[in-house]
């Protein structure tokens, strides 16, 4: 009987399925959008739904809390800052897990999981803020 056991094992240990977890939920809360495969975005929806329960919190041990988990400042500031305001007024289900066919390699079934009521910008936002500051950096080296 498996009473009491919940999510997947994912073919990997545990602390590699914690470490896995951590890393999706700060892109997913980064990018607002991640594509992922659907057992993954499945398992991670309810970890991403208790931070972002913790950010709408907002004392200090909920950040502390969320810091240990999430190991990245700037993630951590968005969800308290950002994430937290948008959500406020809303008690739960802030994700969303979209089917998007299969992975050409292995067939693997594929999925996005995305923040409901997203800011599309957020995407790519830092890459794209990186290449314009690598772009200004060429330029002044030009000259």
């Amino acid at each position: 009987m498996r009473h009491g056991m919940q999510g997947r094992k994912l073919n990997r240990t545990a602390s590699h399925r914690k470490a896995m977890f951590s890393n999706m939920a700060a892109s997913l809360l980064t990018h607002e959008q991640i594509k992922t495969t659907l057992p993954k975005a499945k398992d991670l929806r309810p970890y991403v739904e208790k931070l972002i329960t913790l950010g709408k919190r907002g004392d200090l041990h909920a950040r502390r809390q969320a810091l240990s988990t999430l190991r990245d400042e700037k993630v951590v500031a968005k969800l308290f800052g950002e994430i937290a305001e948008r959500y406020k007024d809303r008690s739960g289900g802030y994700t969303r897990v979209l089917k998007a066919g299969f992975r050409y390699g292995d067939a693997a079934p594929v999925a996005v999981i995305e923040l409901v009521e997203r800011n599309p910008e957020a995407k790519g936002a830092e890459d794209r803020a990186r290449l314009e500051a690598e772009g200004e950096g060429d330029e002044q080296s030009a000259e």
